[in-house]
């Protein structure tokens, strides 16, 4: 049975960033996500974490000027040292709440550059932090992202992630396969996860269109759920989605998905 996590970045907006760790647990779940833990003291997380018995499963390295509308520095040279200090700030936080898995957003392509310029710094910027992390048994992920969502990404599609793991070169970096993106990019999801079976160590689910509960929309998650069983999947699947209504509301899937 797959264990899901919930995004709280994205569910129980109802309520603070913090009580949604309480909201989180009432509701079902085992684990949480989220974007960024960096404005909350790392000490006050792991005493929601404790509390309500959660596994913190995933959040993302420091992302640049967010609020400007940078999503990621990973592939923009000049941005090294920032870069290398974001490795450092995610990896206090990561071994106090003994999180096994940091999302490295990429960044936008940026026209001073060329696209190998772009390219040769990700590769360096990855290899860099994923080896910092390795002695803590702790996974980096990439994530292609659709090219609506956020327009002009370096990362967007499967193959292309595949292909910079093979020149990464790092045993500990990992494809986070959010099957909503890939479904907009790509399609054939069963067998975009059959291929890449090895190559990813964290799913991430959506509806589409509308990115809300995975029961609407054109994906028959509940199949891919029994699929990923019988495949022996063992990671987390993460529920990175914009509830319709309120986030109670919509959570009849996860029942159904759990029994």
């Amino acid at each position: 049975m797959c264990k899901f996590s919930s995004n709280l970045s994205m569910m129980f907006n109802e309520v603070p960033f913090i009580e949604r760790f309480a909201r989180a647990s009432g509701t079902g779940f085992k684990g949480v996500e989220y974007l960024f833990p960096y404005s909350e003291s790392v000490e006050r997380l792991t005493a929601l974490l404790q509390e309500y018995q959660l596994t913190q499963v995933l959040f993302n390295m420091p992302a640049g000027n967010w609020d400007s509308g940078e999503r990621g520095i990973a592939c923009l040279p000049g941005r090294e040292t920032e870069f290398a200090d974001g490795v450092h700030k995610a990896l206090e936080y990561a071994l106090s709440l003994e999180c096994k898995q940091l999302h490295v957003m990429s960044g936008k392509l940026d026209e001073r550059f060329t696209l190998e310029q772009q390219k040769e710094c990700f590769i360096a910027n990855i290899q860099y932090a994923a080896d910092i992390i390795a002695k803590f048994d702790i996974k980096i992920l990439i994530e292609p992202i659709n090219i609506f969502d956020i327009p002009d990404y370096f990362l967007t599609g499967q193959r292309q992630a595949e292909s910079l793991l093979k020149d990464i070169n790092r045993k500990n970096v990992f494809i986070q396969l959010d099957l909503y993106h890939c479904q907009i990019m790509e399609g054939n999801l069963l067998q975009t996860i059959e291929r890449m079976w090895g190559k990813f160590n964290h799913i991430q689910i959506a509806s589409v269109p509308g990115r809300n509960e995975p029961d609407i929309g054109e994906i028959n998650y509940f199949w891919l759920f029994k699929k990923l069983d019988e495949m022996g999947y063992q990671g987390w699947v993460g529920c990175e989605y914009y509830p319709a209504s309120s986030t109670e509301a919509g959570l009849g899937w996860l029942a159904k998905a759990q029994s």
